[in-house]
């Protein structure tokens, strides 16, 4: 369609099962906050944008996925470590950079609601 050809953002919607908890976590994460109410917020991760928000459906949650490039992967994995987050969030867990033979170097990273996020580079 024409008029879906100069689109600029699309964004998700994710779950949050404690709102404030996850709220914390992304801004930690370096997400920024552009919009707020009391049970949604509009965050940027570099020129992605996504809306948490204050709903959790578990099945939901645990079946959604992200998936956001990362261009220096393996800087971002030393400053992710750096912050420890899976000692400090319930639920937060985390896999180290891994390439894949669909030619992507991924870190998985799961957040306090239980949704999957795939960090990744181009290796191939």
């Amino acid at each position: 369609m024409k008029h879906l050809e100069n689109t600029t953002d699309l964004r998700t919607f994710l779950p949050a099962k404690d709102f404030a908890l996850s709220r914390e976590f992304y801004a930690e994460l370096g997400a920024k906050e552009l919009w707020s109410s009391n049970d949604m917020v509009l965050f940027r991760l570099g020129q992605s944008t996504f809306y948490l928000q204050d709903y959790y459906v578990k099945d939901w949650a645990e079946n959604l996925m992200m998936f956001l490039m990362v261009p220096e992967l393996d800087a971002f994995w030393e400053e992710l470590r750096a912050l420890d987050l899976p000692s400090r969030y319930a639920g937060v867990r985390w896999k180290a950079p891994t390439d894949y033979d669909w030619g992507l170097r991924e870190i998985h990273l799961i957040d306090p609601a239980g949704t999957l996020w795939h960090f990744a580079k181009d290796i191939g």
